[in-house]
């Protein structure tokens, strides 16, 4: 499994950020806030998978596409950034050796913070 950057998911993100669509939540609530695998399947009934990839920081180009395994490292809620998230797909990223994925997401968490 090669996972990469989704930088227009990258891109997507920041824009949220800058618009102050973002949750400042603590590091252990994303679990309760994460959508569930309903909301994801609604998500990309109505919107696609070009809309679902943009929430997704990893890709894994050697995946099927169109299928939730091609995406990973989601960062929101389809209408909002979590820090949570954010958090927690950092630590993720590093310790699976994803760097470009952790150090981009570090810069996206000191953005949140920043603000």
């Amino acid at each position: 499994m090669t996972v990469k950057l989704n930088r227009k998911a990258l891109e997507h993100a920041r824009s949220l950020v800058d618009g102050s669509r973002f949750v400042r939540d603590e590091r252990d609530d994303w679990s309760e806030h994460a959508p569930s695998a309903k909301d994801e399947n609604d998500f990309i009934e109505k919107h696609g998978w070009d809309e679902y990839a943009l929430w997704h920081l990893g890709e894994d180009p050697d995946a099927s596409e169109e299928t939730k395994g091609r995406y990973s490292f989601p960062y929101g809620d389809f209408r909002r950034v979590h820090r949570c998230a954010v958090i927690s797909l950092e630590s993720r990223a590093a310790q699976n050796d994803h760097d470009d994925i952790a150090r981009e997401t570090k810069k996206l968490l000191e953005r949140i913070d920043g603000d």
